[in-house]
């Protein structure tokens, strides 16, 4: 039911972002292609795990709230989060299997694959990490401002060697019941 409520809502938002009245004469607006460059380009940081040039693509207080221990703040703190993120990997890739953009968002749905070189969630040294995800970037002035990750549960569960579906509270047990 999340799943599709997400899909339905980023439907519904590109829907709506497509009926505004400076694209009138069609197309895409010159802030929406760069938007999606910048994203595909953040995409390429990840694919190379070169992070030097990040600050091309990030604005000074870019905040990421798919960070690993919460929210991470600024471009260096998000640098270094992102290169001992890819350390832990080995053959890694990451492809934008869909990108939609606007003068504000851009969404991509995107498979990222790795070898672990550390146990990590439940998986060992040299399991693949296989996963979806739909990553949601916010932009101003051509530039990342605030970014998103929303991943399917049940994938992610199955991935660590966990139940592909959540445990559900016993139904017997009523309201007060400890």
């Amino acid at each position: 039911m999340k799943k599709l409520l997400l899909i339905v809502s980023a439907g519904s938002f590109l829907l709506l972002s497509s009926c505004d009245s400076k694209k009138e004469s069609g197309g895409m607006s010159a802030a929406a292609k760069k938007n999606l460059e910048v994203n595909e380009a953040i995409a390429k940081c990840f694919d190379t795990k070169d992070f030097s040039k990040i600050g091309d693509y990030l604005s000074e207080d870019f905040v990421d709230y798919a960070g690993q221990m919460g929210p991470v703040k600024g471009i260096e703190a998000n640098k270094k989060e992102f290169e001992r993120m890819m350390s832990m990997m080995d053959s890694s890739s990451s492809k934008i299997d869909r990108a939609f953009g606007d003068d504000e968002y851009v969404l991509s749905w995107m498979t990222f694959k790795g070898k672990l070189k550390s146990d990590m969630m439940g998986m060992k040294v040299g399991d693949w990490m296989d996963s979806k995800a739909i990553e949601v970037t916010q932009f101003k002035d051509g530039k990342a401002i605030a970014h998103w990750s929303y991943m399917d549960v049940a994938e992610m569960m199955k991935m660590m060697g966990g139940q592909n579906t959540m445990p559900m509270p016993d139904s017997t047990m009523k309201m007060g019941d400890k």
